[in-house]
């Protein structure tokens, strides 16, 4: 598969910034995949997949058998070299049509060149179906004496072996063909009309009209008329919109439900389970640790936070408010790299040398601008190029922390491409790996030069607030997600019956501290993983859990830690997640595993607690001396 954008979990920048200008950040440039979207070099590229393809399928289709039985320009090693030089080709120009698009999804001659591209990629990629079905249907042994007799065959055995595990839900030839060609009409056409009808949306807030992401702001400004007043904006524009997104929910909900039928699937999790190379009960125990650590993180947070917030529980738009303490004050784009660069240095000079280049070379569009995609991302492009990264940069402490966490996917990309195209890609849920363990680098150099005590307490805060946000809330979406797919076999979902669903998993995970007030039933209507990667979410929580155990073994580790560490990542897709996580003792399969990564959440829960109550003793004894004689 090609790879797709990693989407940042992070919840978004505080909107006073969006009123402040920012100077001079970059914007990314595409040049190294192509100079223009009528580029001649691209039209040739394009020209290319398709007539590669095409040859491909010629040479190749039904003699693979006969190949496993030769070495060199006849054998199976070269047949593999083959078809990765067209995922290659074919990866850059998805990538590059892709990074365009979402640029301004708004332009009609970028929706246009995009819609274009993907057909005539489909197209040529239709070719090039047959061959993984067709390896697929090799004996064990053919392919194990391959293996043995020709050593550019054994080059590519992790990805051979990890291909085989879809065996027992390929279809035949055609249909599979049908299925891919269909795509272009069916999920790729819904997909497209919800990331062009929410770039179109537009929320009025005291007169100003604004576009989702500096709306989505507003929910952390320090004013609750200004939160409850973009939360109503919000509420608003989904609920007269409410049809088109029902409807789009139904149908792709349908369309997976028909997919997963069709190969097999016995769970309606168990196609992205495949595709992240994880076993079900290691999930169902991620999930259901956290859901039984509710009361103990997100429960109990919610509840000191309203006392902070002098309220006795706060309403839903006033979960992200920030605290008091919480600097106001803007972060600028240089201070923002040095910070992240300098935590990045003192892990590894090596890895702040990755990361430095994103930034020299113009890697990452940083603007928040009419028509871009909201959030953020990491798009890895292909090996023979390397990463991009965008982002809404709008100058606040979240903002440093989503340039740290995109950063840890580029880095993680740029080390994993030495494995080439067919390799380098990573399951979701160690995708996320690099991203959190980058965030944690920068969050924790920040809180080591940290003396303050009002300051520290809004650093522990935020910090507890984005890793809920990464893994309780992302559970609850999962939780979501399971309700409306499995009650999508029945029939179609009413837009109320999918606002129950979305109020029962968030009462649920936020707890009775949180108020969900009218027009909070529609909030699931805007959460792009729901429409282009159904269960990727779960990915976000196992990431965290995963990172708070790993980095505790780099606290306490003496030596070599990083060495491992960046092996892990330059091993891209050749690795299964226990082999990746043995060098560090760590075993995702053991129950305890996941307790350990919520502890470490709920010990800074601990330190604010305790910070409290400090604070109130002194308060106490300050008073007691004051009136005693």
């Amino acid at each position: 598969m090609r790879p797709e954008p990693v989407f940042s979990a992070q919840a978004p920048a505080s909107g006073a910034a969006a009123r402040t200008p920012l100077a001079d950040l970059p914007e990314w440039n595409l040049t190294d995949l192509y100079t223009a979207m009528d580029a001649p070099e691209l039209k040739r590229d394009l020209e290319r997949c398709a007539a590669g393809s095409a040859a491909f399928e010629e040479r190749w289709k039904g003699r693979l058998a006969e190949a496993s039985g030769k070495t060199g320009d006849e054998g199976l090693g070269k047949v593999v070299a083959d078809y990765e030089a067209l995922e290659e080709l074919i990866g850059r120009v998805a990538s590059y049509a892709g990074l365009v698009y979402a640029g301004d999804t708004s332009d009609p001659k970028r929706a246009k060149f995009y819609g274009d591209v993907q057909e005539k990629l489909t197209d040529a990629s239709a070719h090039l179906i047959f061959f993984g079905l067709e390896l697929n249907r090799l004996e064990d042994a053919v392919v194990d004496a391959a293996f043995a007799a020709d050593p550019a065959f054994a080059h590519y055995r992790p990805w051979v072996l990890d291909l085989r595990k879809d065996k027992p839900f390929q279809l035949e030839d055609r249909i599979e063909q049908l299925f891919h060609e269909k795509s272009v009409t069916g999920r790729g056409a819904w997909n497209r009309l919800f990331d062009e009808t929410m770039t179109a949306l537009r929320f009025t807030v005291d007169g100003e009209e604004m576009t989702l992401e500096p709306t989505l702001n507003l929910l952390q400004s320090p004013e609750e008329a200004v939160r409850r007043k973009a939360a109503e904006a919000l509420a608003g524009t989904f609920k007269v919109n409410l049809r088109v997104f029902t409807l789009i929910t139904n149908t792709l909900a349908k369309d997976k439900e028909i997919s997963d039928r069709w190969r097999g699937f016995a769970d309606i999790a168990d196609s992205r389970h495949l595709a992240n190379r994880v076993e079900r009960p290691v999930v169902d125990a991620l999930a259901k640790a956290v859901r039984e650590a509710y009361p103990r993180l997100s429960h109990r947070y919610y509840a000191m936070k309203a006392k902070w917030l002098g309220m006795d529980a706060m309403n839903h738009w006033d979960r992200n408010a920030p605290l008091p303490e919480t600097p106001q004050a803007v972060i600028g784009w240089e201070e923002a790299r040095h910070t992240v660069l300098s935590a990045y240095h003192d892990f590894s000079p090596d890895m702040a040398e990755i990361a430095r280049g994103f930034f020299d070379h113009n890697w990452i569009d940083a603007p928040v601008r009419p028509g871009k995609a909201p959030g953020a991302f990491a798009h890895p492009t292909v090996p023979s190029a390397h990463p991009y990264v965008m982002l809404n940069y709008m100058g606040k402490p979240r903002d440093v922390m989503t340039l740290a966490h995109e950063l840890g996917h580029g880095v993680h990309q740029v080390l994993a491409a030495g494995q080439g195209a067919l390799m380098a890609q990573t399951p979701l849920t160690l995708a996320e790996t690099a991203s959190v363990f980058g965030e944690m680098l920068t969050f924790r150099s920040l809180l080591d030069r940290t003396k303050d005590r009002r300051e520290r307490k809004a650093m522990l805060a935020q910090k507890v607030e984005d890793m809920i946000n990464t893994v309780v809330r992302q559970i609850a979406f999962y939780e979501f997600e399971r309700k409306v797919h499995t009650e999508r076999r029945n029939g179609e979902l009413t837009a109320d019956r999918l606002g129950e669903f979305w109020l029962e998993v968030q009462a649920e995970s936020l707890g009775p501290a949180i108020r969900l007030r009218d027009g909070y039933e529609t909030f699931w209507a805007y959460v792009p993983h729901f429409i282009h990667s159904p269960f990727y979410v779960y990915a976000y929580a196992f990431g965290d859990c995963l990172v708070n155990s790993l980095f505790a073994v780099y606290q306490n580790a003496e030596s070599g830690f990083q060495d491992k560490y960046f092996e892990m990542l330059k091993a891209g897709g050749t690795k299964h997640h226990s082999e990746l996580l043995a060098p560090f003792g760590l075993d995702a399969t053991d129950p305890g595993f996941w307790a350990k990564g919520l502890a470490v959440i709920e010990g800074l829960i601990d330190e604010l607690e305790a910070m409290e109550t400090t604070a109130a003793d002194a308060n106490s004894a300050a008073m007691t001396g004051a009136t005693t004689p």
